[in-house]
């Protein structure tokens, strides 16, 4: 049986490709996920660009296989009215996953718990053809043990200084990590980091400071003083943007409340 027509708040779960755009947020040199994302929702209800709102930003060229996104929108419609439709109006490598009427007052930014972002690294000689722009690819086996121990002393509340790219807008850079975990999968080197927020480019700077120690260029124990160094040049390279995924987000039932579950 068809769900009733629901005007006002949405919530959508969203899904994408990000190689052929400059990231979430609108930007005035290319297509943002945002952007596009908006003019597919103002098609849906017949009217000019609907605003979105999401968790948070992703760089140019990162993908998503959750991204959680508030709409308001204008006219009724049904829960696959707005999936189908708004799937209908977006490109191939955009889709929406699901979309549930949402309270009034639901702010993505604010009801997120955690968001689990994932690196995927293809330590081998030959690349992948079907995986390129999905993986960073490597030629050299990687020391996963010993990337493993450097992960775990970015465990826990720490100013990320460090991992933290020029340019970072965000007045506190203190960050809770509540987990950082290295693993094979087939062929490829995940790494999982799970946290409320994160800083510009934290995963990346993250990713590429513990690929050095898997290679050997510095070791394990050293992660613990590039924390307390509290500064970009202690840490590693930034590691390229299209081996990095959000993987998931976990949402609460109401605003976050800092120290709180």
């Amino acid at each position: 049986m068809e769900e009733g027509l629901i005007a006002g708040r949405w919530m959508l779960r969203m899904a994408w490709e990000g190689a052929g755009y400059v990231g979430w947020q609108r930007q005035p040199d290319g297509p943002s996920i945002q952007s596009v994302l908006e003019a597919a929702v103002g098609k849906l209800c017949g009217t000019e660009a609907v605003a979105v709102r999401a968790t948070g930003r992703t760089d140019a060229g990162v993908h998503a296989r959750e991204q959680v996104v508030a709409v308001d929108l204008p006219v009724a419609r049904s829960r696959a009215q707005v999936r189908d439709g708004l799937n209908h109006f977006l490109p191939h490598d955009i889709v929406c996953l699901d979309a549930q009427p949402a309270p009034p007052d639901f702010v993505p930014r604010r009801w997120v718990r955690h968001k689990r972002y994932r690196y995927r690294i293809l330590s081998r000689p030959s690349p992948c053809p079907f995986r390129h722009g999905r993986v960073w690819h490597l030629r050299q086996p990687l020391d996963r043990v010993a990337m493993s121990l450097g992960a775990a002393a970015l465990v826990g509340r720490h100013d990320f200084s460090s991992f933290r790219a020029r340019g970072c807008s965000a007045i506190n850079p203190v960050r809770t990590l509540g987990g950082a975990a290295v693993r094979e999968e087939g062929d490829e080197l995940v790494l999982d980091f799970v946290g409320h927020g994160f800083l510009r480019h934290q995963v990346r700077i993250m990713t590429g400071t513990l690929v050095e120690v898997g290679e050997g260029r510095r070791p394990a124990a050293s992660i613990a003083s590039v924390l307390a160094a509290r500064t970009r040049s202690a840490a590693g390279r930034t590691a390229p943007a299209h081996g990095l995924w959000l993987d998931e987000v976990r949402m609460g039932d109401g605003p976050h409340r800092p120290g709180g579950p």
